[in-house]
């Protein structure tokens, strides 16, 4: 009896998924630090506890870990594809591998997502830094910081902000930044490298145009070249809304807790899904979570 192949290896179609997963470029990768993980739940209490170089005077004075902290707890996902036997024989296998193609694609844009979901709602409640306060918030306090805020409300004339209107709120933003202290009253952000501006589509070439152009409204544009835009489309809830990040930080505004990587499997030839249903399941699985690191390196802004 002759043996059908498919052509679908399972560790051909691995190898196809790895490669394309790895191809793509992600946002996450830029915006957060990542930790690995090694047991279900990760406490957090190192936030904002190095201290400044002191002269030496009488001796080594150690500085424990401060009082905040908060509990993450990893998450599994997955995604999974059916596909039919008779799909196979007939010859769809190009089809196939594009479906794979396109699974890679979600599994390795999935962490954007979930940075995206965080950044809109960094100031509803529930969506807490470590201080004990939602991310975007005017009462940031820690230590020695005094009160601090990092959702600020630029002002526009219309519907949307112009360029103009955009590069003032940006200026805004990036004074706030450079001005933020630690929990013992030292500067965070020490210069202005290693900025980016995340924003909805719909503001994307207002912002582009912000920071590239060399005259705005018969003016020099000092702030050219100042951050790179980036443009990410799960962010929808506001059209009038960006967020300045500073990226070039041991922590990030994010933290990837990564407790187990992107693991393809399959039921294909000669499983029980096989036998039973004739259908072949392609998925894909990961334990991680994604949640906020320094909110210092984090700024909204809102045009009002």
């Amino acid at each position: 009896m002759a043996v059908i192949n498919t052509g679908l290896l399972t560790a051909s179609l691995r190898g196809e998924f790895l490669n394309r997963f790895d191809a793509v470029e992600t946002l996450y990768q830029l915006l957060s630090t990542r930790i690995p993980s090694t047991t279900a739940q990760e406490n957090y209490r190192w936030l904002g506890t190095v201290p400044q170089m002191r002269e030496w005077g009488t001796g080594r004075l150690a500085k424990g870990l401060r009082g905040e902290s908060y509990d993450v707890t990893n998450n599994k996902y997955e995604s999974t594809i059916e596909v039919d036997r008779d799909e196979i024989n007939d010859d769809q296998l190009g089809q196939i591998r594009i479906r794979v193609a396109e699974l890679a694609q979600r599994a390795a844009t999935h962490k954007d997502k979930m940075i995206g979901s965080l950044l809109e709602n960094g100031a509803s409640s529930g969506y807490n830094s470590y201080d004990g306060v939602t991310f975007f918030n005017a009462a940031h306090v820690s230590g020695d910081s005094g009160n601090q805020d990092n959702d600020l409300a630029p002002t526009m004339a219309g519907a949307a902000p112009t360029t103009a209107e955009f590069k003032a709120g940006l200026a805004s933003a990036i004074a706030a930044m450079l001005a933020f202290k630690d929990d013992q009253g030292e500067p965070m952000a020490i210069n202005q490298g290693g900025l980016a501006v995340i924003v909805p589509p719909a503001l994307l070439f207002t912002a582009l145009e912000a920071v590239n152009a060399s005259v705005i409204s018969q003016t020099t544009n000092v702030m050219q070249g100042v951050a790179q835009v980036i443009p990410c489309s799960y962010l929808t809830a506001s059209a009038v809304t960006a967020f300045l990040c500073k990226t070039d930080g041991i922590v990030r505004p994010f933290i990837f807790q990564d407790r187990e990587p992107i693991e393809f499997t399959s039921l294909a030839e000669g499983s029980e899904e096989d036998f039973n249903r004739e259908k072949f399941l392609y998925g894909v699985r990961a334990r991680y979570r994604m949640t906020y690191g320094y909110w210092q390196y984090c700024v909204r802004m809102v045009f009002t």
